[in-house]
């Protein structure tokens, strides 16, 4: 397993016995009862869920923390290495998959659905339907029947297009970054990382506004039919993954800090660059299929 020479890498690193993928379960357990029981109606689901929440992520922490103390021990050999890298673009493609299939539902409604409802063998169902979609035709709020209220769609300007440059910049201070820690310049490493981190925060800020905004000034919400859903589901899980995102970078910026990392050794860094840079990309498709279209 880990048969080497004194002071050598070894060439596959198997940990010892853990308790955490266990206990990491037992949170999701009760987080998942949580959640199921509170949306019914039980009061008690939601301390459920917050115990589950709390729990899991305590867990989280002392196993990543135990992983990070392992790889600056020098435990973690060029196989280990391979593995994460290979682990982390699995992951990446699968929230590919999963972004794709919001935007498949957004792109089926209104390619498909909406147009389906206005044909003629539909027109006896709904007589006052508007077969168009709410952002192509003002006031069309595609609502059979009236059961969805009025709102008001969301163009480009300029939250959004204030958003998608923050975000964009935020790739670029990552980069560098990246660059002046392969430089072996922790300090102007750590200056662009700190940048990163604000321009996520600054992000995720003037999202909430936007959902103030929407929600009581164009009365968008949630059940605003298919185009409030696909709206905030596609905006809101990507906000999601930008907060996810922007605490991977907070951490691994702590880390610099405590003068981990080298420049040859730093998949850590380069993990959660690479999530970075793909929730950059993700955005810049929903800036235009979202808000422009």
């Amino acid at each position: 397993m880990s048969a080497t020479h004194k002071g050598a890498t070894p060439y596959y690193y198997v940990p010892a016995e853990s308790s955490h993928p266990v206990m990491a379960a037992i949170g999701l357990f009760f987080m998942i009862l949580g959640a199921g029981t509170w949306i019914n109606g039980h009061e008690w689901g939601m301390y459920s869920l917050y115990f589950g929440l709390i729990w899991w992520l305590s867990i989280l922490f002392f196993w990543f923390r135990d992983a990070a103390r392992e790889s600056e021990a020098g435990l973690y050999s060029r196989k280990i290495d391979l593995s994460y890298r290979w682990s982390m673009s699995w992951f990446i493609f699968s929230e590919v998959m999963f972004f794709g299939a919001f935007f498949t539902a957004l792109w089926w409604a209104r390619s498909h659905s909406v147009p389906t409802l206005g044909s003629l063998s539909h027109e006896l169902l709904w007589p006052n339907f508007q077969a168009v979609w709410p952002s192509v035709a003002a006031g069309a709020t595609a609502s059979p029947g009236n059961i969805v209220e009025p709102f008001k769609t969301v163009g480009p300007f300029w939250l959004p297009t204030i958003n998608t440059a923050l975000l964009l910049t935020s790739g670029v201070t990552l980069t560098i970054a990246h660059h002046a820690l392969q430089a072996n310049n922790r300090a102007r490493c750590i200056r662009f990382m700190w940048m990163t981190v604000i321009l996520g925060c600054i992000f995720l800020g003037v999202q909430a506004y936007e959902y103030y905004h929407l929600y009581t000034a164009y009365n968008l919400k949630l059940n605003s039919g298919v185009f409030g859903s696909t709206f905030y589901m596609l905006t809101g899980f990507h906000g999601f993954h930008v907060l996810v995102g922007m605490l991977m970078l907070f951490f691994i910026t702590i880390r610099l800090m405590k003068g981990d990392f080298t420049d040859k050794h730093h998949f850590g860094f380069e993990g959660a660059a690479w999530y970075w840079h793909f929730v950059d990309v993700v955005w810049v498709f929903l800036y235009i299929l979202v808000y422009w279209m």
